[in-house]
């Protein structure tokens, strides 16, 4: 039996679902937070779309991905990211190609990609090695190293899920003496998945400080107790709810409820522990709980779970560890 296939267009959405306001006529973006408008019904095409890829039934995948192109902005990085890997999947189909294995008339060879791709992992170990070497210059080979490394979990914790959901993404680029970032292309995907991909990267760097702060205990050398405490703080920093952090991406996906439950969360263990990052996060929830007009129209519980979790596994490694905030 042939898969689902029906691209009949979905009911009429007269409110965006991100922020509530009136759409359009015939909108598939919200012009006030850019939303998709058939975000869902995307996203089920493009789960049926990898459902089928992981089968080897590729002809069908591609007429997955493809349905979706109605429903999304024609210039949107969506749409071009889908006419491109449905190219991909009708060069990789045999059933697509000659006997000569030469891709068939209107499709495009892969090279073009392939240099792509290698030109990205190229300029990532770059920026790499760069950053590294800012901070070795300033604090040493040891630390400059140890540090990028962190960072480094930290971005492939986002990277590695994004991927896992069979998602497109970039390796992590570092930005000498600022960070680093994953650049990656949401296929319609709800603020639940979106949330995860952000908490994915502090999770990740909390099991890089927790392996330091175990070699530590084992050898007493005090860089590794440095990058474990360095490591926990600066990831509990990045769980603070503004926009240009992690915390302020997951926390699209909170109701009012459970940012509130946040900031308690956060205030607890502020006055348990007194690291004032907690203090940081627990502010930030207060504004998103009571200022931003940003809630969602379906919140994610398991989101608020996860957050919570995350920021008391980081705060756990600050309590068994000595020292106080960044410093030992």
């Amino acid at each position: 039996m042939s898969p689902d296939l029906s691209n009949a267009t979905p009911e009429l959405i007269r409110n965006c679902r991100r922020c509530s306001r009136e759409l359009t006529p015939g909108a598939l973006a919200c012009e006030y937070c850019h939303a998709l408008v058939y975000s869902e019904r995307l996203e089920h095409l493009a789960d049926q779309a990898k459902s089928l890829e992981a089968k080897g039934d590729l002809q069908h995948a591609r007429e997955q991905w493809l349905a979706g192109l109605p429903l999304l902005p024609p210039a949107s990085k969506q749409a071009q990211w889908i006419e491109e890997h449905a190219r991909s999947l009708l060069i990789t189909n045999p059933a697509q190609t000659s006997p000569l294995g030469l891709a068939p008339a209107g499709t495009l060879p892969e090279t073009p990609s392939v240099w792509r791709r290698g030109f990205l992992r190229f300029a990532a170990l770059l920026s790499f090695l760069a950053f590294a070497a800012i901070y070795s210059q300033a604090s040493g080979a040891q630390f400059g190293i140890g540090f990028a490394t962190l960072i480094l979990i930290h971005e492939m914790g986002h990277y590695i899920d994004i991927r896992r959901r069979g998602l497109p993404a970039d390796m992590p680029i570092f930005l000498p003496g600022l960070g680093a970032y994953v650049r990656w292309r949401a296929l319609g995907v709800s603020l639940e998945t979106r949330a995860a991909i952000s908490l994915a990267g502090p999770l990740a760097g909390f099991l890089a400080a927790a392996v330091c702060g175990a070699i530590w205990w084992q050898t007493r050398e005090p860089f590794w107790l440095v990058l474990a405490r360095v490591g926990a703080a600066l990831n509990l920093l990045n769980l603070i709810p503004i926009w240009i952090l992690d915390g302020g991406q997951a926390a699209l996906a909170l109701s009012k409820t459970e940012r509130i439950a946040l900031m308690i969360a956060c205030l607890v263990l502020w006055l348990a522990l007194r690291e004032n990052v907690l203090l940081l996060v627990a502010a930030g929830a207060f504004y998103r709980a009571f200022f931003a007009a940003d809630l969602p129209a379906h919140p994610s519980r398991a989101t608020a779970i996860y957050f919570i979790a995350v920021v008391f596994a980081l705060a756990a490694i600050l309590r068994l560890l000595p020292g106080h905030g960044f410093a030992l």
